[in-house]
């Protein structure tokens, strides 16, 4: 894939990651959305630099004030708020799913929720981390309610995600 290609294709997913971030669903301390969905997408279908890059113009956007976070948040406050670390750990999805798709030459399914469950794993520790840290919680607490009410949704994700992955294999070439 060329060079401009990848660059719009960046921007698209970012863009979806934007408006994905907008499906929500509330719990008290991070809410269920539909961004890893597309952050996940983005590492298998652009590969590691380009999906990374993605997700850096998404934080870009939020950080500078553009409502891209969930709930309509913006502002480096949500970078390093209770949220922060997952938003940050969407780059090393990008980068972890990217990686670990390219290992294989060709990718089936499997493959894919392979790599993307592995990407999911990256957010959980960034997010974690960050919310044990900026809300005094034990780690182990802070992966309860961190990590436990995401599996269910993240593995239909993953499941998802996969296979339009596989299916966008051919369309965008890393």
């Amino acid at each position: 894939m060329d060079r401009v290609k990848s660059l719009v294709y960046a921007a698209l997913f970012a863009a979806l990651t934007a408006v994905s971030a907008w499906v929500v669903i509330p719990l008290p301390y991070v809410p269920i959305t539909l961004q890893t969905f597309f952050v996940m997408l983005s590492g298998a279908v652009l590969g590691p630099y380009f999906g990374a890059l993605s997700m850096i113009a998404y934080l870009i956007l939020g950080s500078v004030g553009l409502p891209v976070f969930a709930r309509g948040q913006a502002g480096l406050g949500v970078l390093v708020g209770p949220t922060g670390g997952y938003l940050i750990g969407f780059v090393l999805c990008a980068i972890v799913t990217g990686a670990i798709v390219r290992m294989r030459k060709n990718q089936g399914t499997l493959w894919y929720a392979v790599a993307m469950a592995a990407g999911a794993l990256a957010i959980y520790a960034c997010g974690v981390a960050q919310l044990s840290v900026v809300l005094h919680m034990p780690i182990d607490r802070a992966a309860i309610v961190g990590v436990l009410p995401f599996i269910p949704g993240d593995v239909l994700k993953i499941a998802v995600a996969s296979i339009v992955a596989k299916r966008l294999d051919g369309v965008a070439r890393r």
